[in-house]
């Protein structure tokens, strides 16, 4: 089985009503094991091929934090390309069910194609996709990735190396924002493949005069030692 196949395989054999409640209890749900040990390695030995880059970021030149990020150029790569458009549709429903809970007047298309078609009137015409590069000392400060007025609520993470062996530190951070109290932090370490989905902008919480929107960030905290890899898939492109 080539592996094309066998990622359509594994994003079939998730369990997507699992990961919409976590989703809905936490705003974020990880899958490990999703990458096999072969394309993380593949991911990580292409890093410094620009050819398939259209831009580098060094993240103490804008305060970001410290560390480099690059975005591919479209076409991407046929896997993630394929990750991307096949994800997409089963994480709509989470999308759509937020939209209705928060009162929002939105609503995602079924498929990837109308959704990048949105962007495209929009303006937004580049890729998102990206793979973050930290060594030590490296950090990435608490953000949202929005790109444009078009964006999606969710966004991928997979992890191309593995914590405590490739390198030490470097948690995954989220922070959610609590009304009339202190952000709560969220700390996470997944091993090597896993696939994150977290959300891009805020999530929906209960409260005492129903449904809020609770904003959430995302960012990494310093590495210890060792170099750490981070390939992100977010849905939406970004303005020109």
């Amino acid at each position: 089985m080539n592996p094309i196949d066998v990622v359509q395989e594994k994003i079939s054999e998730i369990d997507w009503q699992l990961v919409s409640e976590e989703m809905n209890a936490k705003g974020y749900s990880l899958i490990p094991r999703f990458l096999n040990d072969q394309y993380c390695k593949e991911r990580i030995d292409e890093y410094g091929n620009d050819d398939i880059c259209r831009k580098t970021i060094t993240m103490e030149r804008h305060s970001f934090g410290l560390g480099e990020y690059k975005y591919f150029k479209y076409p991407l790569p046929d896997l993630i390309h394929t990750i991307r458009e096949a994800v997409y549709p089963k994480l709509v429903p989470i999308a759509n069910m937020w939209m209705k809970m928060l009162n929002i007047k939105r609503y995602y298309p079924d498929e990837f194609d109308e959704l990048q078609k949105l962007c495209h009137q929009n303006n937004q015409l580049k890729s998102t996709v990206l793979i973050l590069k930290y060594g030590k000392g490296g950090y990435n400060t608490l953000h949202q990735d929005l790109y444009g007025d078009i964006f999606f609520p969710f966004q991928l993470v997979f992890f191309l190396n593995e914590v405590d062996d490739d390198y030490t530190g470097g948690e995954f951070v989220l922070t959610q924002q609590i009304p009339r109290a202190q952000s709560k932090a969220i700390v996470l370490r997944p091993r090597k493949g896993g696939m994150l989905i977290i959300t891009t902008n805020f999530r929906p919480m209960n409260g005492s005069k129903g449904y809020y929107r609770a904003q959430m960030r995302h960012g990494v905290s310093e590495v210890r030692s060792g170099d750490r890899y981070v390939l992100g898939i977010i849905f939406h492109d970004a303005l020109t």
